[in-house]
């Protein structure tokens, strides 16, 4: 390239860019007539002009000065300011309080007792200039809902604790029956660690924080860096809610004045053995005590030690009395109601509360939510008023178990599986890229979204800063199938891929136990907020330095979900389109029948070798091992009621958005196809639920039972042949197949209606 060339580069980006702005402007919008488009797109520019970085980052500082866990007087008083805000900026306002089982930290102990003393005090140190020196009022480092006890045991270590753990324990001829375990934080969930550690036998467990994943492994520890220090403590629940989320004590009631509960014993998700975290200095103390087998090289993390797993030599004492009475949620619940279609909701929410500060986890993403309710406001100051109604919601109680937005949701189900449009949900937010997940049927809104919003780094669009990621990220050598499968298809639709609904954040509720379709997102990748998650260092002052300087990318959010939630309320249709939800679900179909294929193979190939002996002459016979178990053999399954049910629903869906596409629907049909649509999402779910756990009735996504947040796409068929239960295999492709079905009928339905 010449001198010239390079001089002539920044004009000739300024020009595609400008093209690609006039493009956006003339470009479709999912639910608008073009006419409408264009004057939907001029109230979004009056949005974004009443958006400001600077207001974001005072509100910031504001709510993050004091630590704000549930029951705090600080979490309070964010909630009374939260209220104040969203009334003063014209909104109908309201706190709505539930009462819920919360336990917190009477006492806790934890002992190295042989072959040396050594005893953690389970604190983080505050830092000279950091918030984290205010800690008044708050808690030390625990996890909730870990069960009471006092254990004096043999110490092992487990590596993550997962189940692919205790496969590699039981060929080193290892168990963790009547020992306290020690896991690392990673590779699945945290609750997952203490409840998979008492279904092997443990009687206490310990988590930790490996350096190798976000201490000096990943960087120079805070403050000099972003990432976690030597005390730093990764606090969360452990609350099984892959079976429910909520409290525990009224699964599937709203937890007000007189409702009925259940006894702790009763309760599911409360689980039953000690479990404390700690920090990765206070590890290497109960690790450098274990003798015993070297752990597998995968098992090895960042201390400078040898990493053995133990079992004997090393012993430990774990104590844990918590204090387990009800405690207030504060639910800000604002309305807008809608000038047109007032019973027809649009949702939006983020939590308030934190483990400590919260400074990125949650108030980045709260303190957004609130500045698109203040823009939002003075739109309606100035004479806009929705077509549909919004609602901006501010929920309490999520770090424990996404409990304010499930009371809240199971309070007002009734009224949510008539009305609600969509859920729009935000957490943390971070320098970087535009991540989403979402319903299937809701791609096309979010991707046409995205478009339309400038990443403030690049200039170019969120969507295709996002869209570059991902392809970016499938050329690496170390690139997923999973993930190049996903560029593969971004390439082939040009579209933004959307993550798969699993658990995690506040949409749960709607979405897995309501069937209301929901929306997840945020940016992420570059900001280093990690490091310091669910730890009193997530304090204002390590986001402003490493989380989003300047607090663009709060801007650039606030931008993206308030045309999510201006479209959803002014689209003249509802704006769904379901092509995605019937090619995603048959690609899908096709991934369950070589999952079956390869589980048949694998099984018959570890029984050939089992009665081969071969494992036993692979082992070293100066060590300890053991052999896997025989497994079940896999028979055949036939999927064919699931292949004609998304031929069906893929004919369906054609139809419906090609006419959905062409425009011209008068009111009168706007309003007949809008009641069907709302429950297109809830057609994908059944009364019966998830075996073991009905709470969850979503047939297409759900948290896996053992992956927590991680989501399993058509999980009543996925986890029966992971979990070799064949006949609820063949009961879930009906029920599947059914759900489809009734989506499929409901689109010729709508389409009907829009063609009358």
């Amino acid at each position: 390239m010449t001198r010239r060339s390079l001089h002539a580069l920044p004009n000739v980006c300024a020009a595609l860019l400008a093209a690609g702005v006039a493009h956006a402007q003339n470009a479709p919008m999912l639910g608008f007539s073009p006419a409408h488009a264009s004057a939907q797109r001029a109230l979004e520019a009056r949005f974004d002009a009443n958006l400001s970085a600077g207001a974001i980052r005072e509100r910031l500082r504001q709510m993050a000065s004091a630590p704000n866990q549930v029951g705090s007087p600080h979490d309070k008083s964010n909630a009374e300011f939260t209220l104040a805000q969203f009334k003063a900026w014209g909104w109908d306002a309201r706190i709505e309080t539930f009462s819920v089982l919360y336990p917190t930290p009477k006492t806790q102990t934890l002992e190295l007792t042989s072959p040396m003393a050594f005893r953690a005090d389970l604190t983080e140190p505050g830092l000279a200039g950091d918030t984290s020196m205010n800690q008044a009022g708050g808690l030390p480092a625990y996890v909730a809902y870990g069960g009471d006890g006092d254990v004096r045991a043999p110490l092992i270590y487990i590596n993550y604790g997962m189940p692919t753990d205790y496969a590699a324990l039981q060929r080193l001829g290892l168990d963790v029956k009547g020992k306290i375990v020690i896991a690392r934080y990673g590779s699945g969930w945290r609750g997952l660690k203490p409840k998979l550690a008492y279904e092997h036998g443990a009687v206490g467990c310990i988590i930790y924080s490996d350096p190798v994943d976000d201490g000096y492994g990943a960087g120079d520890v805070y403050p000099k860096g972003a990432w976690r220090p030597e005390r730093g403590v990764q606090r969360g629940s452990v609350q099984d809610i892959p079976v429910e989320s909520g409290d525990p004590l009224t699964p599937g009631a709203g937890a007000v004045e007189g409702a009925a509960r259940l006894s702790r014993a009763e309760a599911k998700t409360i689980l039953k053995i000690p479990t404390v975290p700690i920090s990765y200095g206070d590890a290497a103390h109960f690790l450098s005590a274990l003798t015993g087998p070297v752990a597998p090289k995968a098992w090895r993390g960042g201390l400078p030690i040898t990493y053995h797993v133990g079992g004997a030599g090393a012993s430990a004492h774990l104590a844990i009395e918590s204090s387990w009475d009800q405690k207030p949620l504060y639910d800000v619940i604002a309305v807008m109601k809608g000038a047109v279609a007032p019973d027809q909701w649009v949702v939006r929410g983020n939590h308030r509360d934190g483990w400590v500060f919260g400074a990125e986890d949650p108030l980045s993403g709260q303190t957004v939510l609130m500045e698109e309710a203040r823009s939002i406001g003075a739109l309606a100051k100035a004479g806009w008023r929705p077509a549909r109604t919004l609602i901006y919601a501010s929920w309490d109680g999520e770090e424990p178990g996404l409990l304010g937005s499930t009371e809240w949701a199971e309070t007002h189900a009734d009224e949510l599986e008539a009305k609600a449009v969509l859920y729009i949900n935000t957490d943390g937010n971070n320098r970087g890229f535009l991540d989403v997940g979402a319903s299937y049927s809701l791609r096309t809104l979010v991707d046409q979204a995205a478009r339309d919003v400038t990443d403030p780094e690049t200039h170019a669009s969120a969507r295709d800063r996002a869209l570059a990621s991902l392809r970016v990220a499938a050329l690496a050598t170390d690139a997923t199938p999973e993930l190049k499968a996903k560029a593969k298809v971004a390439d082939g639709t040009g579209a933004l891929t959307l993550d798969d609904l699993g658990s995690g954040s506040d949409y749960t509720p709607f979405v897995q136990h309501l069937g209301v379709a929901s929306i997840n997102l945020g940016f992420t990748g570059e900001g280093q907020s990690g490091g310091v998650y669910h730890s009193a260092y997530d304090t204002f002052e390590h986001y402003e330095r490493f989380g989003d300087p300047g607090f663009v990318y709060g801007v650039a959010l606030a931008q993206m979900t308030g045309r999510l939630a201006l479209r959803a309320a002014d689209a003249d249709l509802a704006p769904f389109a379901y092509l995605n939800l019937a090619t995603t679900v048959g690609a899908q179909v096709e991934e369950l029948k070589k999952l079956l294929t390869t589980e048949r193979e694998h099984a018959l190939a570890v029984n050939l070798a089992l009665s081969r002996k071969a494992f036993a002459l692979a082992a070293d016979p100066t060590q300890p091992w053991g052999p896997p178990d025989r497994e079940d053999t896999v028979p055949a399954l036939d999927f064919a009621p699931l292949d004609a049910a998304v031929a069906r629903l893929t004919a369906s869906a054609k139809a419906y958005d090609q006419r959905a596409a062409a425009g011209a629907a008068s009111p009168r049909q706007a309003t007949g196809a809008d009641a069907i649509l709302r429950a297109t999402e809830q057609n994908l779910t059944d009364p019966r639920g998830l075996p073991g756990r009905p709470w969850y009735r979503h047939l297409i996504y759900a948290p896996g039972v053992l992956t927590g947040y991680g989501a399993k796409t058509l999980p009543g068929i996925r986890e029966a042949i992971e979990g070799r239960r064949w006949s609820e295999a063949r009961d879930y492709i009906v029920r599947t197949a059914a759900a489809l079905d009734r989506v499929a009928a409901a689109l010729d339905q709508a389409a009907k209606i829009l063609s009358s």
